[in-house]
């Protein structure tokens, strides 16, 4: 049996939170910056697969429900806030539980990082534009980024307990 890492017993969500915290900082750090710097929809290079390219996304990943009439906003709002909700009650359950915690805490910031941009501009900053030959990936941001390996260590954390319980 698989021996899994974990903080002791008496851990709190205070550390997790604080991972949350420190991705929503970078994350609306980099946006304010690339506003600031970037005119919209103006790709830069920065080498042959990669662009910094500020454009802003109405819907969820991949532009989803990007041209619905408005409400999308909030319902994507609302569920960033559950997602949020249920990511603390998870926190305080399992705070002992390193992997699967980080990986939580980093889908928390990010889902919060994209909150504060649908609250503030009414749509995400993206600007994080990768490209091989004709093929451009969906433009993203720092919050995505964290949301995806996020979701990347939760897959790893059950893999690792699985495992662990043949």
């Amino acid at each position: 049996m698989a021996k899994t890492r974990s903080l002791p017993a008496g851990t709190t969500v205070g550390p997790w939170l604080g991972i949350a915290l420190i991705v929503i900082l970078f994350d609306q750090l980099t946006k304010v910056a690339v506003r600031k710097v970037f005119a919209y929809a103006t790709p830069y290079a920065l080498t042959p697969f990669f662009n910094m390219f500020l454009v802003f996304n109405r819907g969820a990943a991949f532009n989803f429900l990007a041209a619905a009439s408005g409400w999308q906003r909030w319902a994507f709002t609302a569920l960033g806030v559950a997602a949020a909700l249920v990511i603390v009650y998870l926190l305080k359950r399992h705070g002992n539980q390193r992997l699967f915690c980080t990986a939580l805490a980093l889908i928390m910031g990010g889902a919060l990082g994209n909150v504060i941009d649908r609250l503030i501009h009414g749509q995400v900053i993206d600007f994080l534009d990768f490209h091989v030959g004709g093929w451009h990936w969906p433009a993203f941001n720092l919050a995505d980024s964290a949301i995806v390996i996020g979701a990347i260590l939760l897959v790893l954390d059950e893999l690792r307990r699985v495992r662990g319980a043949r």
